[in-house]
């Protein structure tokens, strides 16, 4: 993922990686390292393990970056250190203490001060609080990437995934269509380190072949769970009753030993999936697309969709959705009608109240909506339509 946009300081002897994806920080100051290792030349350069677990370990990694600031290339030459791994430039308990604020406070100062000559700094953090008094240090006499986390909640996470994972596939060589690199992201998630994994799996698992194909995606390509988590809306949509109760038992079970997952979670998954069933259904309805089973065709399709024919509002905008995502369910619309898929919405909302409100036994109200929403009771089935 690309990091934020910034005017450098030409020849900055500071340079400050970071952001929440942890693995293009790493990849970042790891390439800024070795480049000006190379540059610097000599045998001197020095990593500093920057990681602590409390302000006591904190304290003593500053200590050692002092330490090796002050320690000059005993062949002479110049010198380069990464202080690696920074926690504590954030706004945890360990970066909030009085001593390491003390200590990030003399240690700005002192590299404000500092003659840096043929020495240079490489600091890689995660989160970091640009109120303090150390990010302004650095951010005065040096240069800032930052590189923020792809997350579920960014409507453009798809497209950043797959500009990344394009990037990196191009890097090793290799070629990937549209319909692969958008099957890899959807299976992968917004999980870059997992990302960049899975291509150099690919890339290997293709051998001398140049092109990445679909087949290739789903033969070697883990799911993880953001991924997983698109199943039972998957089962729900492809109107498989046996498989949608399978998994939603699989879900709940898992619900016991995950804080993160609940039914309410599980419900408000499977209202987006209806919701984006209906809105293709309409534009199937209105011409504004029509069945295809080609990604980047269809693709192709949502571009010439007039922007002003839809809403504004992005959360209620087919356009504002991954493309890859509306691709999927766009023969799953198919499969029921318009009057089936309002009465799911309603169903489901009830079972959101029911869920919230009673004290009804939530596995057995969701087994029943689904069931309701799959069988589709007394409401007209659609036609069925080839592709």
């Amino acid at each position: 993922m690309a990091a934020a946009k910034k005017k450098k300081k030409a020849d900055a002897p500071v340079l400050l990686v970071c952001g929440e994806e942890d693995f293009a920080v790493k990849a970042c100051a790891r390439e800024a390292y070795e480049k000006w290792s190379e540059e610097l030349g000599g045998m001197d350069h020095e990593i500093v393990d920057a990681t602590a677990a409390n302000s006591g370990e904190a304290q003593k990694a500053i200590s050692k970056l002092r330490e090796a600031l002050n320690t000059l290339p005993f062949f002479g030459g110049g010198k380069a250190i990464w202080f690696k791994d920074c926690n504590f430039l954030g706004d945890d308990r360990t970066a909030t203490s009085k001593a390491v604020t003390e200590a990030l406070a003399n240690l700005g100062k002192m590299l404000k001060e500092f003659q840096w000559g043929d020495v240079r700094l490489i600091v890689s953090a995660g989160k970091v609080d640009k109120r303090k008094t150390f990010y302004k240090a650095l951010n005065a006499i040096g240069n800032v990437e930052t590189f923020a986390g792809l997350s579920i909640d960014d409507r453009d996470w798809a497209d950043k995934a797959e500009t990344m994972a394009f990037g990196h596939i191009k890097e090793l060589g290799k070629s990937i269509d549209s319909e692969a690199l958008a099957t890899l992201v959807a299976k992968v998630g917004p999980n870059a380190a997992q990302l960049a994994s899975e291509v150099e799996k690919l890339c290997i698992y293709v051998g001398d072949r140049e092109e990445i194909n679909v087949l290739d995606v789903d033969t070697i390509t883990i799911k993880n769970k953001q991924a997983k988590a698109f199943a039972l809306g998957d089962a729900l949509g492809d109107r498989d009753l046996p498989r949608l109760l399978r998994i939603l038992d699989g879900e709940l079970w898992e619900m016991q030993f995950d804080r993160k997952k609940s039914e309410i979670g599980m419900l408000y998954g499977l209202i987006s999936k209806v919701r984006v069933m209906l809105f293709l259904n309409e534009m199937l309805s209105a011409g504004m697309i029509r069945p295809e089973q080609n990604y980047g065709r269809f693709k192709a399709q949502l571009d010439r969709v007039p922007a002003e024919a839809l809403p504004e509002d992005r959360r209620i905008n087919p356009l504002a959705m991954n493309p890859y995502v509306l691709f999927r369910a766009l023969p799953q619309s198919r499969r029921y009608s318009r009057d089936e898929l309002i009465r799911a919405m309603d169903l489901l909302l009830g079972c959101n109240r029911k869920l919230v409100s009673s004290g009804s036994e939530g596995a057995l109200v969701m087994q029943q909506t689904l069931t309701e929403i799959v069988r589709g009771n007394g409401v007209p089935k659609p036609q069925r339509v080839r592709a």
